[in-house]
């Protein structure tokens, strides 16, 4: 006798647990949790399980219409589902969300814009709020942007998830011409703070900023000059800006920098040596170096190893894992993205894995994933589901 259609949605809890702790790799998990709701609330609740699948991944266009792939970097393959975000650059990806800037006709101005790929999921309806829109980003100067806003803002990044943990939610940009630095608390504020770019007695200040984060409930940046400055998050511009760790030796080179916060809440700086080869129209990138913050002497003391951490570097909020719990991901390496730089509009080709210990270059991805990245016209980019689908 045919049993007839089965209840897959119905399923006992104690059943799906018992799948989910089968489960190794962070790509299963994700297609686990959206087969429909009841599995998507086991997956959810069980957090133990939920923190060991917690692992970055690549975020490519297809060249096709809003349709974006995930690729897997623990077994080096594609995902079996597309999401749908905007063809737009992608200026920052942070806590499940990805940022870009877009016009307003109507209103003939630009705003940014916030969009969780994972509510956007292909042949699955799209949940509410999937896309959060902020007030217009018109500081000085904003008009001579408005055609091509999709670059006026150079990174951007949040302190929290906005539907998740609204009162913790602040979204930082660094917006052209200077890099500044700007914030807003969404669903609170209905403008943006735009911070002052004196700091103390220094003349640089805060201005031409490459990075921010938080790290105890402080706020950080870092410049161009790889000063380390501090700043409040206030209604005032001021901000209490100051500046924790001065500029280093001058070097005669392109140095792209990140802030990363580790596990262990320390601070990380990451430099980036890249050079430019405009006969052949790219960008390299040459060498990694890696300093830590010894808050005692308010100086940044070089690192020749990371540990057990791995780095994943571009324009997302710089992320610090600890691989050894994933298949292929590996330790003291640094995966990095071709992001956006103030030089040239070269890309996407400089991407791949730094050995720091041997400081040797690889790329490990499949021939697939090169070949979609090459003939993509958005640079690719890191992001890391928390799996609040």
């Amino acid at each position: 006798m045919d049993p007839g259609p089965r209840d897959w949605a119905s399923l006992p809890k104690d059943l799906l647990y018992s799948v989910l702790e089968r489960l190794v790799l962070p790509g299963d998990y994700l297609r686990f949790s959206i087969v429909c709701t009841s599995w998507y609330s086991a997956a959810k609740n069980n957090k133990v399980i939920r923190a060991r699948m917690t692992a970055p991944m690549l975020l490519i266009y297809t060249g096709k219409k809003d349709y974006w792939k995930l690729y897997d970097i623990m077994v080096n393959r594609f995902l079996d589902l597309q999401v749908r975000v905007p063809n737009k650059r992608l200026c920052g990806s942070s806590k499940d969300w990805l940022i870009f800037v877009d016009k307003n006709v109507a209103d003939k101005n630009f705003g940014v814009s916030l969009i969780n790929p994972f509510f956007r999921v292909r042949g699955r309806r799209e949940k509410e709020n999937s896309i959060i829109r902020l007030p217009p980003l018109t500081p000085p100067g904003w008009e001579k942007w408005f055609r091509r806003c999709e670059y006026y803002v150079y990174k951007a990044t949040m302190s929290g998830d906005p539907i998740q943990d609204p009162n913790n939610c602040i979204v930082f940009v660094i917006y052209m011409e200077q890099s500044l630095l700007a914030f807003i608390k969404p669903g609170k504020d209905t403008t943006w703070t735009f911070v002052d770019a004196s700091v103390d007695s220094t003349v640089r200040g805060c201005r031409l900023v490459e990075e921010v984060t938080c790290l105890e409930g402080k706020f950080y940046a870092v410049n161009h000059w790889s000063e380390l400055i501090s700043f409040d998050v206030t209604a005032e511009s001021y901000s209490n800006v100051k500046l924790v760790v001065p500029a280093g030796f001058k070097e005669n080179c392109i140095i792209k920098r990140y802030l990363v916060e580790t596990k262990e809440k320390e601070l990380l700086m990451v430099q980036r040596y890249i050079e430019f080869d405009d006969e052949k129209y790219i960008r390299v990138t040459k060498k990694f170096r890696v300093f830590k913050l010894n808050f005692n002497l308010c100086k940044w003391i070089e690192e020749n190893s990371l540990g057990d951490f791995a780095l994943f570097l571009g324009d997302n909020t710089s992320e610090a894992m600890m691989p050894s719990k994933f298949s292929s991901c590996r330790p003291n390496h640094i995966y990095f993205n071709h992001d956006r730089d103030l030089f040239s509009r070269y890309g996407p080709h400089d991407y791949g894995v730094y050995n720091i210990k041997d400081e040797s270059f690889s790329q490990p991805y499949t021939k697939q994933a090169k070949n979609l990245v090459k003939k993509s016209n958005r640079l690719p980019i890191w992001v890391v589901p928390s799996f609040h689908l």
